[in-house]
């Protein structure tokens, strides 16, 4: 838990607050708002007190909160026919299946519910390959994933993490994993010198990690490498996929198109869990009936809910918006020159700062100030703050944005350690 200092909230607040402390597990620390409302790039809490949010459920509302066309497609499906299961075919999946497949370019895909779900379906689907096409002898395949990875929170996924506080006590875990550095492609030439190697799984810019965005020409020589050595590239786009970077994929910055594409998130717009897998016929025909599945996984709400999220990312243009603004809004920042901001990286509207002082607290005490002067936003890995607002944003409200943050830094000045 952080250490912080107490806020003043709402007694309002505080009531809502006390019922999840009580009756919650105590697996979050997020900061003290109570949301109620979103629309937009805004949201209000139980005071009706209005914020721009600046994480977007992590890019899960790339299209806003709450976006007309979402909700409308929501609610419609919803009254008609939610969940079959795969027992039985729905009129929603096929069709769903032929939009998502043409919209990216692969021949299938593997719907799921969860980010981490679409993750673990895409190791099994690597391994699966790896004995059936690849050759590789039962129970040795093995997966490169990278230091400072995040991939979700399963102890199949926790079990490649480098993060000590996914891994203290939760073990023993899955083997079957090498990490190489991130954005080191000599490191990554060396671990598929190992001929038991079935797959390169990585994220694009590494999220959590803080916003980590990799030397130009990483994506590519990724996927030369894993042609040469017969091994499956993974791309986890589900933070950085559906134009949160300023491209529809993130690989699309380097034309780069891996073997599978995980996404999650924006899928739906924030209205409802649905993640997916794409490959093509070569990789996803390797799992025959009854060997994978999930009882939501496809079900027509999320058929229904999936499509028109994006349709919006497409007919709206998000990815131009978010490249434009996402560009402004780091020569906007950088001008501030402020003493306590070391660094700012980012790519659309994806951004981090990382912030310098002394203080172990003070992202979290600059973040409390944002939330105090109307936007919030929550720090990573202790320096460092995402930035990563819906990409509906409009150039006036980044100018309001940034404007909050000039007025929120000063609170750094006389935080001592």
């Amino acid at each position: 838990m952080h250490t912080h200092t107490s806020l003043p909230v709402s007694s309002n607040t505080q009531y809502y607050l006390d019922l999840e402390d009580r009756y919650g597990a105590h697996n979050y620390h997020p900061l003290p708002v109570v949301l109620q409302k979103g629309s937009g790039a805004y949201l209000w809490d139980v005071d009706n007190k209005r914020y721009f949010d600046f994480l977007s459920g992590y890019s899960a509302v790339n299209q806003g909160h709450c976006h007309p066309r979402i909700i409308d497609a929501l609610v419609s499906q919803a009254s008609q026919l939610t969940l079959t299961s795969r027992a039985f075919h729905s009129n929603k999946l096929g069709e769903y299946e032929e939009y998502i497949t043409k919209f990216f370019g692969y021949d299938k895909v593997l719907p799921m519910n969860t980010g981490v779900e679409a993750v673990e379906t895409a190791i099994k689907l690597c391994r699966k390959w790896a004995y059936e096409k690849k050759g590789l002898p039962e129970n040795q395949a093995k997966i490169i994933v990278c230091s400072s990875n995040f991939h979700g929170r399963t102890v199949g996924v926790i079990s490649f993490s480098t993060d000590p506080s996914a891994t203290r006590h939760f073990g023993p875990f899955v083997p079957g994993y090498e990490v190489v550095p991130f954005n080191n492609l000599p490191a990554l030439e060396k671990a598929m010198q190992d001929p038991y190697t079935a797959g390169f799984l990585f994220e694009p810019i590494q999220g959590e990690a803080g916003v980590v965005v990799p030397d130009e020409g990483y994506y590519a020589g990724a996927r030369e490498l894993c042609n040469n050595y017969n091994v499956l590239m993974i791309a986890d786009e589900i933070q950085t996929g559906l134009c949160r970077t300023g491209k529809m994929l993130a690989c699309d910055h380097e034309s780069v198109r891996p073997d599978m594409v995980i996404l999650g998130k924006a899928l739906s717009g924030g209205a409802i869990p649905i993640s997916a897998v794409l490959a093509d016929d070569d990789v996803m025909l390797c799992i025959k009936p009854g060997e994978h599945g999930s009882t939501y996984g496809g079900n027509p709400l999320a058929c229904s809910v999936a499509m028109a999220a994006l349709a919006v990312l497409k007919d709206e243009q998000l990815d131009s918006n978010a490249e434009e603004l996402g560009k402004y809004f780091r020569e906007a920042l950088s001008k501030l020159n402020s003493p306590h901001i070391s660094f700012i990286r980012g790519r659309g509207l994806l951004n981090a700062i990382v912030i310098k002082h002394e203080h172990p607290e003070a992202a979290w005490e600059l973040c409390l100030e944002l939330m105090r002067n109307g936007l919030l936003a929550k720090p990573t890995h202790g320096d460092k703050i995402r930035f990563a607002p819906p990409l509906v944003m409009t150039k006036e409200q980044i100018d309001e944005c940034i404007a909050i943050i000039d007025r929120s830094l000063p609170v750094l000045d006389n935080l001592t350690a």
